[in-house]
């Protein structure tokens, strides 16, 4: 039999999805899974967006430019020039999600063997992306003791070698919801300045912000235009997950230069998703005003109903819509699973995520999960319910 590539074997499975045949299992005995597993909003899609759709009389379905209707990237810069950011239309290339924008990243600034340092626990596929780029993750420790705070910069300084191209922060944070300083991003763009790398940033959370908090993007910081790479999508802002529609934001034109080639070679980004993201601009702060409420509620009654239970340390997020909680258990992955596999509370089970899959260092962060507070109010209370009676269960086993 022909093999398959190691790279292939070294890609990662999603810590995310890798149990969803379980749940699928838990589904078919008849049980109510609560997925608190994946960052999937259950908030409506503006209405305008898909409104956009329904009347777009398309005779033929046809290529846009490489770089994303120019239509949309002028809108989406001034989107960005009201929200105080320096954006013009030629710094954005406009990609299919948040994934292929970091794909271009990454290809664009890296060859094979080359390094990229990445705090952790980081969104998992920058490990399957790093994988599929031949690149090599250099991991940072943040901990739950900190709130998951950036590391000290002499940690990332004494990881730098001949081979560091980049470093990589997701600000807000998933799956940590930590919201980076001013004062922490003026670390790291000192950082990379003094050692000639990009500075990466995945802000695509950057409208969920709580309790006063402001979001400081690497595209306001004055002298890091050469180094700064802007990661975006329209996927977590306008709940459209599924419209794979992001983009690459950079002033550094060589940069640019070499992410169009790699934009040409997939040709374009879809063609109705674009059509829906450029209209979803017109969407009205009082829907963001509404659903950062929502959520900041989501998170203040799931991070106090998990406080309550014995043994549970968590980690309030600022930003963003997941926690790390550290659980009284040796193995999440086990849990995780023995969860959906083996237990219900009067037919109703929870499906969480495995924190392991989040982290590149190995043996670490096997007693956490990450939670996603997409779900109303209610239905996160009773999640942590079951959570908690599982938990006795499963420690008497």
């Amino acid at each position: 039999m022909p093999k398959i590539s190691q790279k292939g074997v070294q890609m990662p499975e999603s810590p995310i999805r890798k149990l969803v045949p379980y749940a699928e299992i838990a589904k078919k005995k008849g049980n109510k899974v609560y997925h608190l597993n994946i960052g999937q909003p259950d908030i409506k899609t503006p209405k305008v967006a898909l409104d956009a759709v329904k009347n777009a009389n398309l005779e033929v379905l046809e290529y846009s430019h490489s770089a994303g209707f120019e239509s949309y990237r002028e809108k989406l810069s001034q989107y960005y020039k009201n929200q105080n950011l320096p954006i013009e239309t030629e710094n954005i290339i406009i990609t299919t999600g948040g994934s292929e924008a970091l794909l271009f990243a990454l290809g664009s600034t890296m060859d094979a063997g080359d390094e990229i340092i990445i705090p952790e626990p980081f969104y998992a596929n920058y490990n399957g992306f790093s994988v599929a780029s031949g690149v090599n993750v250099v991991p940072v420790i943040s901990t739950i003791e900190t709130g998951f705070a950036l590391p000290p910069i002499e940690d990332f300084e004494k990881l730098i070698t001949s081979k560091t191209k980049a470093i990589l922060i997701c600000n807000p944070g998933n799956p940590t919801g930590y919201l980076y300083s001013e004062a922490e991003i003026a670390q790291l763009a000192e950082i990379v300045k003094k050692h000639d790398l990009f500075l990466i940033a995945d802000e695509v959370y950057r409208e969920f912000t709580y309790d006063g908090y402001k979001h400081f993007s690497v595209m306001n910081v004055a002298g890091l235009e050469n180094h700064a790479i802007m990661i975006d999508s329209v996927s977590k802002r306008f709940s459209m997950c599924g419209a794979r529609i992001g983009c690459i934001v950079s002033k550094n034109k060589d940069l640019m230069a070499a992410a169009m080639k790699f934009a040409q070679a997939r040709l374009s980004p879809p063609t109705y998703a674009q059509i829906a993201s450029e209209a979803a601009l017109d969407t009205p702060q009082s829907y963001f005003d509404e659903v950062i409420s929502e959520y900041k509620e989501r998170r203040d009654i799931l991070i106090s109903e998990l406080k309550k239970i014995e043994g549970v340390q968590v980690a309030t997020p600022k930003g963003a819509f997941y926690c790390i909680a550290k659980l009284p258990i040796k193995n999440a992955n086990d849990f995780a699973q023995w969860l959906l596999e083996s237990y219900d509370l009067n037919g109703e089970t929870v499906m969480v995520a495995p924190a392991a899959g989040f982290y590149s260092s190995p043996n670490v962060g096997l007693d956490e999960v990450r939670i996603a507070y997409v779900l109303k109010k209610e239905d996160l209370v009773r999640s942590v319910e079951i959570l908690k009676e599982a938990l006795k269960v499963y420690n008497t086993l």
